[in-house]
């Protein structure tokens, strides 16, 4: 912090409202952005805010009735800082008591700001304990621009050997990293949001790209859009593409597809096929997509009474059955049978999907789930297959499977207490979150249940959408870190903020960030919210970031590489 440059003093607030500070006259208001990070120094505590609003002032209801001429510059300056003057709205988030040892004095900062720090500065940030804000500043406690050293305090920095901190962006004026905590960051779930075009997608591979660099978890992507795997385009007048997760890490990232030519015409010659069958699926698989079905309450309830009767082989036996059979079934276990007769026209459409099989005689969820053992990260790209039938059905149902198989892991873990039996842990990642969230899905969707377990079964979510209002707000409310771009409808708005205290001086934050390469980071993985401007997915990151040789292999052996690893699976 530098004590001879103070931006202004406190003048007023509350614990609960923030604090109003006064601008010095030689402080352009204009330069007080919101979302910016500054520190109040008080008597006895530092305190870190949020700037959340900013206003101008004036002394007297006679300067706004006679404002000076435009071209008055001298009376403008004469009137700068006592007639005129700038106010900021602060937030604080956190704040840091140092421990004052035997015969030390509590020094702080005087009215001119020339007091001694040297009380504050004996002590690294390594040894900071920072605090919830319990208190506030005194009257006219001087405010000030955050120092390198004020980031680094709060957010870490990316080589502490102690954490797997990742940067994930820099402040909007300063060119110092950000850091999220990566441990904390997967042990909760945690959601990327931000409206189409604001670049969600770009956000979500930095993170995916921190995990496995910093192996903090395995990571599970269902790429709906064919994003994350490959190659993708880049947002900008000019076409150009970004690399994905599989050509930045080519040992650690297997690819797996539902739609195996449109995967090959877009240049993967590794991917591993899969395929569905359906004595997979169960009734709440197909009760979270009735909708793309068009299924009545009534045909879903003669369904559990085909599932009851036939077990997991009831689509198959439904589908093959004809009107006598289905008239005789109807009879004896006293189904009805015009809805029996919708469901199976209307289930008829799963023969549409690619990869759906009436049998199969490898197990393809079973490959994913040794692949995730063996320390390997999957993208399971969609291709055509990525309409929201096809979508949820599959999601629902490899998730459903993979979290059943870490459930039983994880009771084997709690029973041995054996190192060696904890299961490595797993974050799913899914976007349209709110077509698997929303209230009236939730409790027949996998992802629901994972969301509220909070990591009991060491599996979590990182949740991909546009629309977070749709979400259920139980599960919004345990949603751990929260990464926001630019989000305009005011329910979207107010869905960020369910479960986090202080959110409402939040809100206008929310809404002036740009449109491109701006977020709000709050929650779990953060020591308080800061907004970033987005680490840049390009080659400088490509180079930080990726495999060590990545950059210096051909494609040839690239591919070699894949088949070596492919090699240590068994596959």
């Amino acid at each position: 912090m530098d004590l001879d440059s103070p931006l202004g003093s406190v003048i007023q607030g509350s614990l609960s409202a923030g604090l109003e500070v006064r601008l010095h006259a030689d402080v352009l208001v204009e330069d007080m952005r919101v979302g910016k990070f500054l520190v109040v120094q008080g008597r006895r505590s530092r305190f870190f805010c949020m700037l959340t609003d900013v206003s101008l002032g004036t002394s007297s209801q006679r300067i706004i009735a006679n404002p000076p001429d435009p071209n008055d510059d001298f009376l403008r300056e004469v009137l700068a800082g006592g007639g005129t003057f700038g106010t900021v709205n602060l937030t604080p988030m956190l704040m840091f008591t140092p421990n004052l040892g035997a015969g030390q004095k509590e020094k702080g900062v005087d009215l001119n700001g020339n007091s001694s720090l040297a009380s504050f500065q004996v002590q690294s940030s390594e040894e900071m304990e920072l605090l919830p804000v319990k208190t506030i500043p005194s009257h006219f406690s001087q405010v000030y621009d955050a120092s390198e050293r004020d980031f680094r305090a709060v957010f870490g920095w990316e080589d502490d050997p102690r954490r797997r901190n990742f940067a994930i962006g820099k402040p909007l004026d300063m060119d110092v990293p950000i850091c999220i905590d990566l441990d904390r960051f997967i042990e909760r779930s945690n959601g990327v949001f931000g409206k189409s075009g604001t670049g969600k997608s770009f956000l979500t591979r930095l993170l995916l790209s921190g995990i496995i660099r910093k192996q903090a978890a395995v990571n599970l992507i269902f790429d709906m859009h064919s994003e994350y795997g490959w190659e993708a385009v880049s947002e900008g007048k000019q076409f150009s593409t970004v690399k994905g997760l599989r050509q930045l890490f080519p040992n650690q990232v297997e690819v797996y597809t539902l739609d195996p030519d449109s995967t090959r015409r877009r240049g993967i010659r590794d991917a591993h096929e899969l395929y569905l069958s359906y004595d997979q699926i169960e009734v709440e698989d197909i009760m979270l997509v009735r909708g793309e079905l068009n299924l009545s309450e009534a045909s879903l309830e003669n369904a559990i009474i085909l599932r009851n009767e036939f077990g997991k082989t009831w689509i198959t036996q439904l589908l093959s059955m004809t009107n006598e059979e289905i008239q005789e079934f109807c009879e004896q276990k006293r189904g009805n049978k015009s809805s029996i007769m919708a469901l199976q026209r209307k289930l008829l459409r799963l023969d549409e999907l690619k990869y759906m099989r009436s049998a199969c005689p490898h197990n393809y969820i079973n490959q994913i789930l040794q692949s995730l053992d063996a320390g390997k990260h999957v993208v399971v790209e969609f291709g055509s297959q990525s309409n929201m039938l096809s979508y949820m059905l599959a999601t629902n149902v490899m998730s459903r499977r993979i979290h059943g198989s870490y459930v039983r892991k994880a009771e084997k873990f709690l029973q041995s207490k054996n190192p060696s039996d904890r299961p490595r842990p797993l974050v799913i990642t899914i976007e349209e979150a709110h077509r698997f969230l929303d209230s009236a899905t939730v409790r027949q969707t996998i992802f629901g249940i994972i969301a509220r377990e909070m990591r009991k079964y060491f599996v979590t979510l990182l949740v991909v959408d546009q629309r977070p209002s749709g979400i259920d707000n139980e599960v919004m409310s345990q949603i751990g870190t929260r990464i926001t771009c630019l989000l305009n409808d005011d329910k979207d708005i107010e869905a960020i903020f369910t479960g986090v205290s202080g959110g409402q001086s939040l809100r206008s934050v929310l809404a002036k960030l740009d449109s491109k390469q701006q977020a709000l980071v709050l929650g779990h993985a953060v020591p308080m919210p800061v907004v970033v401007r987005t680490r840049p997915y390009d080659q400088t990151f490509y180079e930080e970031i990726g495999d060590v040789s990545w950059g210096e292999m051909s494609d040839e052996e690239v591919f070699t590489a894949a088949e070596a690893a492919k090699a240590d699976l068994g596959f």
